[in-house]
């Protein structure tokens, strides 16, 4: 363990970045019609604002994890601080879409870089069997900020402009800045031979596929220019990442990914268990805003007071859920957080009709609050638990990059559904497509006919992510029993030794 004299100010002064560099993986998406109006742009133009970010922060976050390691956590963090900060207001000062898009571009590197580096300081200043806690603060963080996005979204968008929800991040930004200069120390860095093939193949591969997914339900899950199709891109996507794994299998050097981290079993499943995460908590808030706004009316503030009970809970009981799971085997609390969260899900399914009391949507608010703390600190002690320092950036961009990748399905497979369950529930003359836009997600409500079929079709679609984190739950139960930590991070302890050969003998 690194010899970190006051921990908690360095955790809190990381959680602020954080916080804001996921919130703008969804917080644009309630402005795109104003965004489409002051900028004079097309629909196709302004989805690219959202697809650019989340392409340029999901492609190099295995990349920026290694170079954590080597060049050291702090420094790579503030350096992606400042570019995404300078990127925020050069994407409030856009005049034009095409500079939009490239701002986000920008922002979306500068946050591929912040991001592996705040749970491998995590992972570095706490020791294994004290590390719920702060795990907890930073699982909270992640779960609050994708859900909470597109609802703040609303509240800049109808009080100050669509300019503010760049703007906003730059004081952010600076306070940040200043707070992990102090705060956050500046630890040992560990001497890498960056590997240059798995480098390229990892950033090809992760872009083709990542763009694939992302950009399916744009172009109809068919052609997109001449010879160039949605599927070819993704199976190309596949073919090349199959080729980076066995590169990093084969690679006699030092791979940069070192497949040695999957030997631990609880590593594999936490990843597997945070991509479904990930697309559960990208994909149910689309449903359930639709219906609040285009069913019942409800302003993007209005929609925000009902996430208010998640909210609160949420950040109230991840603290406690944190120091339980330093106490008790992590398994059966994500287990129960995640199917908590399923329950929650059909819950709402079952009162998205358009006569329901809005009140009681507050009550499956609340347990999503439950549920949220209780998923994320066991997922991410889980997944680290075992990675020793020189391999916590390594760890962190692997665990960063599935849940990136969950979303990213997430959000195109819910786009998929609700278009196919609209087209089923509603007439032929009724709203097209899923989009926002589409739908009249401006402003206003839906004819009045339609209010029954459109609630049903949202009620369907919420269905699958509400499967998806049952499935996890599942996948939870099968965590081994975390070991006692003896010489944690000691150099030239046993195990530090034995961890860090098997991870190397596996390149």
């Amino acid at each position: 363990m690194e010899n970190v004299e006051k921990p908690w100010p360095a955790l809190w002064s990381l959680v602020i970045g954080f916080f804001m560099i996921l919130i703008d993986s969804t917080i644009v998406s309630v402005a795109n019609p104003r965004i489409m109006e002051g900028l004079n742009a097309d629909i196709n133009s302004v989805i690219w604002v959202t697809s650019a970010y989340l392409l340029a922060y999901a492609v190099p976050l295995l990349i920026t994890g290694r170079l954590g390691d080597r060049f050291g956590p702090k420094r790579l963090y503030l350096l992606g601080l400042v570019v995404f900060t300078l990127a925020s207001l050069w994407c409030g000062l856009a005049q034009n879409v095409e500079t939009l898009i490239a701002a986000r571009v920008v922002q979306g590197l500068g946050a591929a870089v912040m991001t592996p580096q705040t749970m491998a300081v995590i992972t570095r200043i706490f020791p294994p069997d004290r590390r719920g806690s702060a795990m907890a603060i930073w699982g909270a963080t992640a779960g609050m900020a994708t859900l909470v996005g597109p609802i703040l979204g609303g509240v800049l968008v109808d009080g100050l402009g669509w300019e503010w929800i760049f703007f906003i991040n730059v004081p952010i930004g600076v306070v940040g800045f200043i707070l992990a200069m102090r705060n956050v120390p500046a630890l040992s860095t560990h001497p890498h031979r960056f590997d240059i093939p798995g480098v390229l193949l990892s950033a090809v591969g992760l872009f083709l596929l990542v763009f694939g997914i992302q950009e399916g339900e744009t172009y109809n899950w068919g052609t997109i220019t001449g010879p160039i199709s949605v599927w070819g891109l993704i199976i190309a996507g596949l073919v090349v990442l199959a080729a980076f794994v066995a590169w990093q299998r084969f690679n006699k050097g030092e791979p940069l990914l070192p497949l040695g981290l999957f030997r631990d079993r609880n590593f594999s499943l936490a990843n597997l268990g945070i991509t479904m995460v990930g697309f559960t908590v990208t994909s149910f808030s689309l449903p359930l805003i639709f219906y609040y706004q285009l069913v019942r009316g409800l302003t993007p503030t209005q929609s925000a007071l009902l996430m208010v009970p998640m909210a609160l809970i949420s950040g109230g009981t991840a603290p406690v859920v944190g120091k339980i799971v330093d106490r008790v085997n992590p398994k059966y609390l994500a287990a129960g957080g995640l199917t908590l969260m399923a329950v929650a899900l059909v819950w709402n399914g079952l009162l998205m009709q358009p006569d329901t009391p809005i009140l009681l949507f507050l009550l499956p608010s609340a347990v999503l609050g439950f549920a949220n703390a209780g998923i994320w600190a066991p997922l991410s002690t889980t997944a680290t638990r075992n990675l020793p320092p020189r391999q916590a950036g390594a760890g962190s961009g692997v665990y960063n990059t599935t849940r990136q990748f969950g979303a990213v399905l997430g959000s195109a497979a819910i786009a998929v559904l609700i278009q196919s369950r609209l087209a089923a529930e509603l007439p032929s003359r009724g709203p097209g497509g899923p989009s926002g836009e589409g739908m009249g997600m401006g402003g206003g409500t839906l004819p009045g006919f339609l209010h029954a079929g459109f609630s049903t079709a949202m009620a369907q679609s919420i269905l699958l992510p509400a499967a998806v984190v049952l499935v996890a739950a599942a996948v939870a139960l099968f965590f081994a029993k975390p070991k006692p930590v003896q010489d944690w991070g000691a150099a030239g302890s046993p195990a530090s030794a034995k961890v860090d050969a098997g991870l190397d003998s596996a390149g």
